[in-house]
């Protein structure tokens, strides 16, 4: 009986009590391991095969160690440029041995939650105090007196404002005229008076040469 399992990224063919070396896990040495991820089972020549996953399948372990793989030496070279690099590599592994492959009914193991502590509760601040209000005498007196001084103050705006119309409507009708001038010099400036062409005289008639006049 074997079974292919989807371990950490990559699948693995496992059979019972193998064991097999996988990209590093989170467990410690000597916890159990489990996985859930069973791609296909093959039980005396009966093949189950997932879509994508067997429902129910799992295939359970124990971590032995986490050793670490064999160093891989990489070099890179461009010719002609001068550059050569060369680096080392040793991939993470963790040793593990199947205990189990169980074809349906697996139940994986929830992993117990470590309890929270709930923050402290944080003590209410004092209420801000308000600012004292004034009494209804006084504001009484205040929105009197900002009456009384805005008729003030409206008034002495009108008398500025009617002293300083007839000043404004002088100047405009000053100024209409010398721009009326402006314009009809320019105009007379800009067109100069046509010439007319002088009229051709007609040419006198000279007499015949070799006729003699009657007397």
């Amino acid at each position: 009986m074997y079974a292919i399992v989807n371990i950490a990224g990559q699948q693995y063919k496992v059979e019972k009590d193998q064991k097999l070396f996988v990209h590093r896990l989170v467990e410690k040495e000597g916890e159990s391991v489990s996985f859930d991820e069973v791609l296909l089972i093959d039980n005396d020549n009966s093949v189950v095969v997932g879509e994508p996953t067997i429902k129910g399948a799992m295939i359970s372990g124990t971590v032995i160690s986490h050793p670490r793989g064999d160093k891989i030496k990489v070099f890179k070279k461009k010719r002609r440029k001068g550059y050569k690099v060369r680096t080392g590599h040793r991939q993470n592994l963790t040793e593990i041995q199947i205990e189990d492959i169980i074809e349906k009914g697996a139940v994986k193991e929830a992993k117990a939650k470590t309890a929270t502590t709930a923050p402290p509760a944080k003590k209410a601040s004092p209420a801000a105090k308000k600012p004292a209000t004034a009494s209804p005498k006084a504001e009484a007196a205040k929105t009197a007196t900002a009456k009384e001084g805005k008729p003030a103050a409206t008034a002495a705006a009108a008398k500025v404002a009617a002293k300083a119309a007839p000043k404004t409507a002088a100047k405009t009708a000053a100024k209409k005229p010398a721009t009326a001038k402006t314009t009809a010099t320019k105009a007379t400036a800009a067109k100069p008076a046509a010439k007319k062409p002088a009229a051709k005289k007609p040419a006198a008639k000279k007499p015949a040469a070799g006729k003699e006049t009657k007397e």
